[in-house]
């Protein structure tokens, strides 16, 4: 195998890999919240990826990828997430971060006896309104749910940098970089109290639009809450996500275009 190639696929690996679900907080209070004035919901989330596929491209030359999360295991550096939402009546605040990263060395094979050093971090922090457009209720027990619409903006920043290290006086340039850009973001949530402890959510998030180069990412989820204590909850479920992201920077085509899927966890804090 090509070494570039190879490093090249173990950044996207770490790029793509545990991004925390955006799985929803709570435009639907939680059993035991107030529903009056402010209430407010604090979540952390792990994704992990049964299988990630797509190709991923450092300095103009692409890897075709196709991942088993065992793979994604191994190379993990570092990844947390987090969520915050306010709600007051049918308007709520979302704040969204995340962080996913990777320094990983190696040897190249020969005599040469060149060492390799492979940095991958990707972030993001994103602000959001919302606006609960449904409130009501279902079936015979006539169960609470709501339905919210949410739109904002976004900060991304994705490195892939590949450093070569060759012994003599010269350096090889670094491979890759770390663009960053804005993009709008929306999305919609779907909530269905099942009964004093269980909730099912549905969510679909867009974002990108070709914005800094990011065509389009979606990030989809099916899930649920379930509510052992009166302030906590943990939420579970299954996500969709993809991305298609490319530039040109000074060191070559730079890009990714990744789908993956797999289950999501978190725990959620209510509080007002």
């Amino acid at each position: 195998m090509n070494f570039k190639k190879s490093a090249c696929a173990a950044s996207t690996i770490t790029l793509t890999c545990l991004l925390a679900s955006a799985a929803s907080a709570q435009s639907l209070p939680p059993p035991g919240q107030d529903d009056e004035g402010w209430r407010h919901t604090l979540g952390f989330y792990l994704f992990t990826p049964l299988r990630t596929t797509g190709t991923s491209t450092v300095a103009g030359v692409s890897a075709d990828l196709d991942l088993d999360l065992g793979d994604v295991l191994e190379v993990l550096d570092f990844a947390a997430a987090g969520r915050y939402e306010s709600w007051n009546g049918d308007f709520g605040i979302i704040v969204d971060a995340n962080y996913v990263g990777i320094e990983e060395d190696a040897t190249l094979p020969g005599p040469i006896g060149a060492s390799v050093n492979v940095d991958v971090r990707q972030k993001w922090f994103g602000i959001l309104g919302a606006y609960r457009i449904a409130d009501g209720t279902y079936g015979a027990a006539n169960q609470r749910y709501t339905i919210d619409l949410q739109g904002g903006i976004r900060y991304n920043s994705i490195r892939q940098e590949i450093d070569i290290t060759t012994p003599g006086p010269t350096t090889p340039p670094v491979l890759g970089g770390d663009p960053g850009w804005v993009e709008p973001v929306i999305g919609a949530r779907g909530m269905w109290r099942l009964n004093d402890r269980w909730t099912a959510i549905t969510s679909l998030d867009l974002g990108g639009f070709g914005a800094g180069g990011n065509d389009l990412q979606i990030g989809a989820n099916i899930g649920f809450d379930y509510q052992p204590w009166d302030r906590t909850a943990i939420t579970f479920g299954y996500r969709y996500f993809s991305v298609d992201f490319s530039d040109t920077l000074s060191t070559g085509a730079f890009a990714y275009d990744v789908t993956q899927h797999g289950p999501y966890f978190g725990l959620k804090v209510f509080f007002n």
